[in-house]
């Protein structure tokens, strides 16, 4: 662009339907100012996440654009004063921070602390699939569960076909020793499940039945991405002493169902620690042990679409494949 001080970006000025051209508009906005641990990436690519969806229906109406957008992968173009990790011209990818300007940009701003190397066996497009869905199932599974790599017992991962169940599954099974039980709906969705490593999949609009037929015992560690109207059937399918870990908010959800088992209820918000700057680096080190994971094969990219058309245009149907609620794995969008 001529003016180096402004860069293009997709732009959203409230919660409009996703055809409402107020939706998603190609902008010029400035070039974001780096903090001192700041790194100003070059954004290859992006993939859009349910949280994407919802933060941009959620936006009110105003004259001066969001820039949505959170995965990302792209290259190194500056560095703040006090970054110590990254120069010009590294390849890094990253999920973001809620609280600042999206990935859907020419350019953005981002903490070090919370960036990864790229893996080096992935383009931008099959890297910018994975971070926020890995931060999101990792702290899952090695914070709020506390699995390691002794760790047996059944995870049910609901879901299992979307962005954060496919890596999930992954990680569960590199990293654990524990049975994954995936629930899927649709032959598509079981083939890419277990095509991800699960051992077992069910239906979950047959939940109760089909958990308790392939875990008698009960389950010791249940992912729910969506509990609203779930609580009673996971009262009687997570064993006692059982844990839950959940990413939606459901408002007035009564959990007491869960309290004659003991059931331990966690929530999960990778955005936590960007909001309130606690130990940030550790989102750069699980990113940096997922791209050794990915070079060494042990886990493979989620990215199941490809739109090469970075622009509002490209991006309004990334969101419209994600509203469709049948997405398997991740869309991306690239240049």
């Amino acid at each position: 662009m001529s003016d180096a001080s402004r860069m293009a970006a997709i732009g959203s000025f409230g919660g409009a339907p996703i055809d409402d051209p107020a939706a998603l508009q190609d902008v010029e906005i400035a070039v974001p100012e780096l903090r001192p641990h700041d790194i100003l990436v070059r954004v290859q690519a992006v993939s859009v996440n349910p949280v994407d969806v919802k933060q941009r229906r959620s936006l009110p109406p105003s004259t001066i654009p969001t820039v949505l957008g959170f995965d990302a992968s792209g290259v190194v173009e500056a560095v703040g004063p006090e970054v110590s990790d990254y120069v010009a011209g590294d390849e890094v990818w990253y999920a973001g921070d809620i609280s600042r300007q999206g990935s859907n940009a020419q350019w953005q701003a981002v903490d070090e602390r919370i960036v990864g190397r790229k893996p080096k066996t992935l383009s931008h497009q099959e890297a910018a699939a994975l971070p926020l869905t890995t931060i999101t199932a990792w702290e899952t599974l090695f914070e709020r569960f506390r699995l390691t790599r002794d760790s047996t017992g059944d995870l049910l991962v609901l879901g299992a076909a979307g962005g954060v169940g496919s890596i999930m599954i992954q990680l569960a099974k590199a990293l654990t020793r524990v049975r994954v039980i995936a629930t899927a709906s649709r032959d598509d969705s079981r083939d890419w499940a277990l095509q991800m490593g699960a051992d077992v999949v069910i239906n979950h609009h047959d939940l109760r039945a089909q958990a308790l037929e392939v875990a008698p015992d009960g389950i010791d560690y249940l992912f729910s991405p969506h509990s609203q109207g779930n609580i009673e059937t996971y009262a009687a399918i997570v064993a006692p002493f059982g844990e839950i870990t959940a990413i939606d908010e459901p408002p007035g959800m009564d959990l007491l169902p869960l309290k004659e088992k003991s059931i331990a209820w966690h929530w999960e918000l990778m955005f936590t620690r960007a909001l309130f700057g606690y130990d940030l680096s550790y989102q750069q080190s699980l990113l940096n042990a997922t791209a050794e994971l990915v070079d060494a094969g042990t886990l493979r990219s989620t990215m199941s679409a490809a739109i090469g058309d970075f622009n509002a245009a490209g991006i309004r149907e990334a969101h419209r494949q994600v509203e469709s609620g049948r997405m398997i794995g991740k869309v991306v969008v690239h240049r």
